[in-house]
């Protein structure tokens, strides 16, 4: 398998944090999105969106989207709960990454780090959503170990990418305990080094 994918993106990481886990077999094709690599002709043959992750199986289908490659790869595995309620609840927490998360933790990392703005010039409503976005892991993770019961899933590795880099876009995570406990506690499980 060939994982097309951009090292510096939270969103290509899961894919290889979740491959690494589950000691699956890759090769790592690195993608320079910000050289426009993600829009070249043949690359747009693999991906027409024109995104990374994007992974090329033995077989030669591809399959785009974070979550949706860390899905398929994980299959049968102790990352996806056995229990179909639990399943579903991984996989609500997987939706509201994409959608209440990173649009707002990742973009204002992005703003900071590759576009060298300032916190000051950051879109407010994208701060106060990520602050709202930390908030509610906050309360939730304070109540229980991992996003999903008592053992990581998919659902942590997801999370896990842009979180534990939140505070490159500004967001102090000073004011959340728990979310700096589970990301310690993820990492260790995933055999990162701690973000810096």
């Amino acid at each position: 398998m060939k994982i097309f994918g951009d090292t510096n993106s939270g969103n290509c990481l899961k894919v290889k944090w979740v491959c690494d886990r589950l000691r699956l077999p890759y090769r790592w094709i690195d993608i320079d999105t910000m050289k426009g690599e993600t829009r070249t002709p043949e690359f747009l043959k693999l991906n027409g969106a024109g995104q990374v992750p994007t992974i090329e199986l033995d077989d030669g289908r591809t399959l785009a989207q974070s979550n949706a490659i860390i899905r398929y790869l994980a299959r049968g595995s102790e990352l996806i709960p056995a229990d179909a309620y639990a399943a579903a609840k991984m996989d609500e927490w997987l939706f509201w990454e994409q959608y209440s998360h990173e649009p707002y933790i990742a973009v204002c990392r992005f703003q900071m780090v590759y576009l060298k703005k300032g916190i000051s010039d950051l879109d407010p409503e994208k701060v106060k959503r990520g602050h709202a976005a930390l908030a509610r892991m906050e309360q939730h993770l304070a109540a229980s170990r991992f996003l999903v019961g008592n053992t990581l899933s998919l659902a942590d590795v997801s999370l896990l990418a842009y979180t534990r880099v939140a505070h490159e876009g500004g967001f102090d995570l000073a004011g959340y305990p728990s979310v700096r406990r589970w990301i310690g506690e993820a990492e260790g499980m995933l055999g990162l080094s701690p973000a810096r």
